[in-house]
């Protein structure tokens, strides 16, 4: 029986061998040359897909010539990462719908073509940010700058922080840079760049358009951020965006006080208004301290609340 049972041992491993064998020749003479890839399904949760790029797409009126394959791939990518890039854009399209409207009223009485809004948007999210080289606010000002183009910055105050005043002042910006280029995609570049570091470029590699330029990575994918804000922010459901609209951040309806002297005491005033302190600076966020000094012949416009 031991003797039995060894045998039927062997030929078992045998046939398990063999069987092995025959399925493996099988599986490599079956797989095929090139590795196909099953169409995915898009509603599992965290699924991913590729979009496709709109046919023409134009800033501030000026043709951006996707014929060009690397000009496309740049579209492409930047259309990509902010899609993907969930939390961020979403909180801009809820931001967008409480200061877009209000920037857009400036770049028309300035006549600066509507699209410059889109600037604010990849430059600060339409938050008050400060970023690592201390540019300030919507439009990423820095303190000289800021000063050349009208903005008051001292102990007190700092209007980089005042989402209206300072797009005024890249109003101011844009004019004088179009003076200088003739052209509103390369005043938007230069917005990053700096006028005299595109006139630079553009004159040691003897071209005049930004899409033949060869810039550093920031520059380089500026105007395509720009464009892909654009795009999303115009056509939200398409890129799979559903923001319901109650939702969507509304303005908050103020009225203002002219204040022609000194307010030793910030909280104070407040208080005064029937508001507290957090309100007051929510509302006035260039008012950098607790009290305000006012320079003769200076005012200040302080908002409050307009049920107040």
């Amino acid at each position: 029986m031991k003797y039995i049972n060894t045998y039927l041992s062997l030929a078992t491993l045998i046939i398990l061998i063999g069987y092995i064998f025959y399925d493996h020749a099988e599986v490599e003479k079956e797989t095929p040359a090139r590795i196909t890839v099953a169409e995915p399904d898009w509603n599992f949760p965290g699924g991913a897909k590729s979009f496709d790029l709109p046919d023409t797409i134009s800033f501030a009126g000026e043709r951006v010539p996707l014929e060009i394959p690397d000009v496309r791939e740049r579209l492409d990518r930047e259309i990509h990462i902010n899609t993907y890039w969930h939390n961020n854009t979403i909180f801009m399209i809820k931001r967008a719908n409480r200061w877009l409207p209000q920037i857009e009223k400036i770049l028309r009485e300035e006549n600066i073509p509507d699209d410059f809004k889109y600037i604010a948007v990849i430059e600060s999210g339409l938050i008050n940010d400060i970023s690592e080289k201390n540019a300030v606010g919507f439009w990423q000002f820095l303190k000289g700058t800021a000063k050349d183009f009208g903005l008051t910055v001292n102990r007190d105050v700092d209007e980089r922080y005042d989402p209206i005043k300072s797009t005024r002042a890249a109003c101011k910006y844009f004019k004088q840079a179009y003076d200088k280029f003739n052209n509103w995609t390369l005043v938007s570049a230069s917005y990053d760049r700096g006028m005299r570091g595109m006139q630079n470029a553009m004159d040691n590699q003897k071209v005049d358009s930004y899409y033949d330029l060869l810039l550093n990575e920031e520059t380089s994918r500026y105007i395509f951020r720009v464009l892909a804000l654009k795009e999303i922010l115009s056509h939200p459901a398409k890129y799979g965006f559903q923001v319901k609209d109650i939702h969507l951040y509304e303005p908050e309806p103020t009225k203002t006080i002219l204040v022609s002297e000194d307010i030793p005491d910030l909280i104070e005033f407040a208080r005064t208004q029937g508001i507290n302190y957090k309100i007051l600076k929510r509302l006035n966020p260039w008012l950098i301290r607790d009290q305000l000094s006012v320079s003769r012949g200076e005012s200040f416009e302080i908002a409050i609340p307009a049920t107040n």
